[in-house]
């Protein structure tokens, strides 16, 4: 063949060749730029959100008993709530590793306010919460606010313990939450350490792992922060959405009678009450030997309803009323409390449509019942 022919036949491949080698090349060229495009966004949104009040790493863990979370001593941190970071507070634990106004030293005076996150409260001002209104309506008795958010009755119990045995508190305030009885069976997603089984409701211990490398490095991004903690961002939600919307519909149950829905995960009025009666009984089985004074169990209600005029039955509720009173503690049910209160002002008691805890008018009226209950109690 000639050689100009030759040349005629390969330069349609070496053309192509061309092409594909400039192609590949534009692509990674668009890939680094769209990479760095990346980065620096993200970088920026870390220097941005960091001069902001977004949460920050809490560091929890089990560091002064094995079965009581707390945050390190003298730690520090931040709260908000929301997107737009609402409520913004920045935080301080004691010696004791819990957030309070006070260190925690050897007093038999001091009175233990002890709950989940109803007592902790960092959503609201230092002065508002609860164990600082309880302090200053008691005048001349330390009061130390040992609230562990997401916990329930059983780690109460615990904290009781701890309270009396390094402190020498003997009287005690518990401030439970509706669901505090129920929170305290096993695999509630509300458990620092002590549950009991839900099939045969014999005691086990839940202890909450150790976070992974990976969580510990993301705690310190303020970008990973907003995204968990202020958005609450969830993978593992998103793929359950994805899979449920990819999947057929399910056909839907009939509406309660009346427009009556359970609120916030209560159990309907006719639930069995074993499970009630099991963790009360576990519950002031434990604190037996630490109690040596007064025990006031302040139990939050459905603040929505003395409102309206129509709360709802709670059954789980009215049996632990029962059953704590027959044990010997002065109970305090908020609800005639709040129904007076709505009697003569329309001021809602709630942080706000976006959060259920009890408002600084909420803490002042269940602390100051708390005070009367600890006045006359026998």
């Amino acid at each position: 063949m000639p050689r100009h022919c030759f040349s005629c036949c390969s330069t349609p491949r070496a053309i192509r060749s061309a092409r594909s080698s400039t192609s590949i090349s534009e692509m990674v060229r668009a890939s680094f730029y769209w990479l760095l495009g990346i980065t620096a966004f993200l970088i920026a949104c870390e220097i941005v959100l960091h001069a902001l009040p977004v949460s920050s790493a809490t560091e929890t863990g089990y560091y002064s008993d094995p079965l009581i979370i707390t945050y390190p001593p003298g730690h520090q941190w931040t709260t908000a709530t929301g997107w737009d970071l609402r409520n913004a507070q920045r935080n301080r634990s004691n010696n004791a590793g819990f957030l309070a106004d006070r260190d925690f030293v050897y007093e038999e005076r001091a009175v233990a306010l002890v709950g989940d996150s109803y007592v902790e409260a960092s959503m609201l001002a230092a002065a508002d919460r609860p164990g600082a209104q309880l302090e200053r309506s008691l005048g001349d008795r330390p009061v130390y606010a040992m609230g562990g958010p997401g916990s329930a009755l059983l780690d109460y119990a615990e904290r009781i313990r701890l309270a009396h045995e390094q402190y020498g508190v003997r009287d005690f305030v518990v401030l439970m939450e509706r669901g505090d009885v129920r929170q305290s069976l096993c695999g509630s997603g509300n458990i620092h350490g002590p549950c009991l089984d839900r099939q045969s409701l014999q005691p086990r211990t839940e202890t909450q792992a150790a976070p992974g490398l990976a969580k510990r490095i993301l705690r310190h991004s303020a970008f990973a922060q907003y995204l968990f903690s202020q958005l609450k961002f969830s993978p593992e939600r998103l793929w359950r959405q994805i899979v449920m919307q990819s999947g057929p519909v399910a056909p839907t149950k009939p509406a309660v009678a009346g427009g009556m829905a359970n609120r916030a995960g209560l159990a309907r009025a006719d639930a069995p009450v074993r499970e009630v009666d099991a963790v009360a009984e576990a519950f002031f089985s434990r604190i037996k030997p630490y109690v040596s004074g007064k025990l006031v169990i302040v139990i939050d209600s459905d603040r929505a309803g003395p409102n309206t005029g129509m709360p709802v039955p709670d059954a789980d509720r009215a049996r632990f009323i029962s059953l704590a009173r027959a044990a010997g503690a002065l109970v305090i049910d908020t609800e005639p409390v709040f129904r007076e209160h709505f009697a003569r002002y329309p001021l809602k008691l709630e942080v706000g449509p976006y959060d259920g805890h009890m408002n600084a008018l909420a803490v002042r009226l269940a602390m100051q019942a708390a005070v009367d209950g600890l006045a006359t109690f026998r």
